[in-house]
């Protein structure tokens, strides 16, 4: 596929301290591309390189094959949706969709006017034109931000982080809709989050980043189930750490079932093609259809305890002090 945003051996520092160190990344046109990461690892920092309110140090930001070096914001044809918004509270949704284009001086009122509706349209807010933005539901406020952004027809969509602000039940509806819009839209995302659901729900390919660096990139499935790095792995899911014999076996507690053994044993079975554990129960948690249980094994070498999830039905019985058995249905080795 073309790539519409390549960064080249990217790197930037705030003083002495390094915000993004060598970073290399293609993001393919049409592509839903999220950088995830920790709090300070350096997401935000490389959406400002690339928009070009930051110039990076050494490296290269190419939009369409060409060098962005030189080039100012507002001749990037990027568009950006900021994390709170930044919607105009004493503007109406029309004219805050409209703000870029007057500002530009390049189209008539009529056609302000029919871009706007058209826009307004393609997002399924035209009824909303004439509220203001304290009338709208946090879901309407992000469309009206992705309005006015995506109606000056930038190259490519940058978001920072814009469902952060939302409860939990309106974070999940918006997240599909904007998976909707960006899908019937084709345009060129890249969107930055620390939530690791948000990424693999969304993406189309996500790059893990922590201490400024690009630990692995990835659609969501290999970065889920066959990461390259312990950190990977538990920052995009729960994960168990098995240790023996100078290798790590990495298991989610999804990937667990409860075995029907007459008796549990002392020791673990950890074969190329079995891994049987036997332990006590530490601690439960109800979470609907799964339970999650905490579990002591036995004759472990790494972690004394591993986190495993079973369906609520089949586990119903299981109280804390239980000795159990479980089979590992899937596990992933990761590379020294």
């Amino acid at each position: 596929m073309t790539a519409k945003l390549e960064l080249k051996n990217l790197s930037f520092s705030f003083g002495n301290t390094p915000a993004v160190s060598d970073i290399s990344l293609r993001v393919e046109e049409g592509s839903f591309t999220t950088l995830l990461g920790p709090s300070g690892c350096g997401k935000t920092t490389l959406l400002r390189l690339i928009s070009g309110f930051l110039q990076p140090q050494s490296g290269q930001v190419l939009i369409d094959g060409v060098n962005q070096a030189g080039i100012e914001v507002n001749e990037r044809k990027v568009g950006i949706v900021f994390q709170d918004y930044a919607l105009f509270p004493h503007l109406s949704v029309a004219d805050n969709i409209a703000y870029g284009l007057k500002i530009q001086k390049s189209n008539s009122k009529e056609e302000i006017k029919q871009l706007v509706t058209e826009i307004a349209s393609s997002l399924g807010i035209e009824s909303l034109l004439l509220r203001f933005p304290n009338e709208l539901s946090g879901g309407q406020q992000q469309r009206v931000a992705l309005a006015r952004s995506l109606v000056l027809k930038p190259k490519i969509l940058l978001m920072d982080e814009p469902l952060s602000s939302l409860d939990t039940k309106l974070r999940t509806k918006v997240r599909e809709e904007l998976k909707e819009i960006q899908q019937k839209l084709k345009i060129t995302t890249v969107y930055v989050t620390h939530d690791q659901e948000e990424a693999l729900s969304l993406s189309t390919k996500i790059a893990v980043l922590n201490e400024g660096k690009l630990l692995q990139e990835g659609n969501p499935r290999e970065i889920y189930f066959a990461p390259k790095s312990e950190f990977v792995a538990d920052f995009v899911g729960k994960a168990n750490f098995l240790k023996k014999d100078g290798k790590t076996t990495m298991i989610r507690p999804e990937w667990f079932e409860l075995t029907h053994q007459s008796q549990a044993w002392e020791k673990e079975i950890v074969t190329s093609e079995t891994i049987l554990l036997s332990g006590t129960i530490l601690s439960e948690q109800f979470l609907g259809s799964k339970s999650r249980f905490v579990i002591q094994t036995c004759g472990t070498d790494s972690k004394e305890t591993v986190t495993a999830d079973f369906d609520t039905i089949e586990a119903e019985s299981l109280r804390i002090g239980d000795r159990i058995v479980m089979r590992a249905k899937k596990c992933w080795e990761i590379q020294p």
